[in-house]
């Protein structure tokens, strides 16, 4: 090749990586990349309604949930992402399904509420990593099934809702749980009764709750200030959605997606919006290339800002903050899977795990998200 080719090739080499580099960086960030989705080593049980909590070590704790209606699990196994397999540990005192499950400051897990046979449960239990071995603790000061936990800046835990035996929807007290004492005390209550509702800690140290169904689904949010023990009622959502997900946007707001209205499998939601701590709104957003519900409570908010959205679906989405739109994530999981869970691993992977697709019987599968 002539000396003047070669000049001509560099300089057209030149071109393209500036033209790239351009298309990349603009506004000032990369281009989005989606990641994609891969089988994972399977769980040691075929669970739905299970709780996945991410240990101070690295490993996550999967604890409970149900092989099918009414066989509920007290076993609990946890997954190593170094080895990428999961093994058992020490089982619960109680067999729950729909509970919720908390990582402490100090290291250990609480464990609380869900459903016991046909009804809810008010107790409650600790793991410790150290140890294996759940411990039982006080009682809440009510049964609470498919309550919301939410941990607080100063380390306490607030649940709020859930259903107990006597209320078809969700009941509207809430309390605290205080780890120093390890005991529970009630606290404000909300203006209306929900179960499978939203709550997500706002940058400020408030939490929002959203949606949930209380006689009917309703479409009311409302904040709750730690500083006074109260709630104060908020804007209100454009569609009522029970059995949806939020999840923290980098800017403060809050997306909240998917869900079903009344008709519960037959009123699956893909519609979005987001509610702005600034204005107490909600403002549409762009839908979700698919209606799905009974979602993990919390989207995975990644490294990059963009929330994770899985469950309810073969496929898993990722909302873009910057363009304001949904995007598809490549890997197929076999099943629409309902009440799975989805957890962020500490080198920003993520571990989603069981849930049922279209009868009631649990899977054992895992899926690992790598952005």
């Amino acid at each position: 090749m002539s000396r003047s080719s070669q000049l001509f090739l560099l300089a057209c080499i030149t071109i393209s990586l500036v033209l790239a580099t351009a298309v990349v960086s603009a506004a000032g960030r990369p281009a989005a990349s989606f990641g994609a989705i891969a089988p994972a080593a399977p769980m040691l049980e075929a669970r739905s309604g299970q709780s996945a909590t991410l240990l101070l070590d690295g490993r996550v704790l999967i604890a409970g949930g149900m092989r099918r209606n009414q066989d509920f699990y007290k076993s609990a196994e946890l997954y190593d992402p170094a080895t990428g397999r999961f093994q058992r540990t020490g089982e619960m005192n109680t067999a729950r399904v729909g509970q919720v499950a908390v990582s402490l400051r100090t290291g250990k897990v609480l464990i609380a509420g869900g459903w016991v046979g046909r009804g809810a449960s008010d107790t409650a239990e600790l793991y410790d990593p150290a140890t294996g071995k759940f411990t039982a603790i006080g009682k809440m000061t009510a049964l609470r099934g498919n309550p919301s936990a939410t941990l607080l800046p100063n380390g306490d835990v607030l649940i709020a809702g859930g259903a107990d035996h006597d209320t078809p929807g969700g009941i509207a007290t809430a309390e605290l749980f205080h780890v120093a004492s390890t005991s529970f005390q009630s606290t404000g209550s909300m203006h209306h009764g929900r179960i499978s509702q939203t709550a997500t800690l706002l940058g400020d140290g408030r939490v929002l709750i959203a949606g949930g169904r209380g006689d009917s689904v309703n479409a009311s949010a409302e904040i709750y200030d730690p500083k006074t023990g109260a709630f104060s009622e908020t804007g209100r959502l454009i569609t009522a959605r029970y059995k949806h997900t939020a999840g923290l946007l980098p800017d403060g707001r809050v997306l909240v997606a998917g869900g079903s209205d009344e008709r519960d499998w037959s009123g699956a939601l893909s519609s979005a919006e987001i509610y702005d701590p600034r204005t107490g709104k909600f403002t549409a957003t762009s839908a979700m290339s698919d209606a799905r519900f009974k979602l993990p409570d919390e989207a995975v908010v990644l490294g990059s800002g963009q929330l994770l959205i899985a469950g309810g679906n073969t496929q898993a989405e990722i909302f873009d903050p910057v363009s304001g739109k949904f995007v598809a994530v490549p890997g197929e999981m076999g099943g629409n899977w309902h009440f799975m869970t989805e957890t962020k691993l500490q080198d920003g992977r993520v571990l989603m795990a069981g849930g049922y697709a279209n009868n009631d019987q649990g899977t054992a599968e895992t899926w690992i998200y790598r952005p």
